[in-house]
């Protein structure tokens, strides 16, 4: 996100708006960059894009793999409103 907003060549106020992220949110992100901190579980990943070609895009959804196997899979037309529920739940395990 850092060398995103870098090399986007918004100012910092656009950028977030448009991320929607807060201005004191890039600020620590881009201190701790700035340090050669690595912030473990920060909430920042890597994400890799997989070569598979979905059937349709009507068909397709959305998956995300965590490196402990775990594996959560969203369908096309999931309800936001349960989504926003379980991620929740999630991030106070």
């Amino acid at each position: 996100m850092v060398a995103e907003y870098e090399g986007s060549g918004l100012s910092r106020v656009e950028f977030c708006r448009k991320q929607g992220l807060s201005l004191a949110t890039l600020a620590r992100y881009r201190k701790r960059q700035a340090q050669g901190e690595v912030v473990a579980g920060s909430g920042w990943v890597a994400v890799d894009i997989s070569g598979a070609e979905p059937r349709s895009r009507a068909s397709s959804g959305l998956a995300v793999t965590l490196p402990s196997g775990r594996r959560i899979e969203i369908g096309c037309g999931f309800d936001a409103h349960t989504l926003a529920l379980l991620l929740g739940v999630l991030e106070r395990l």
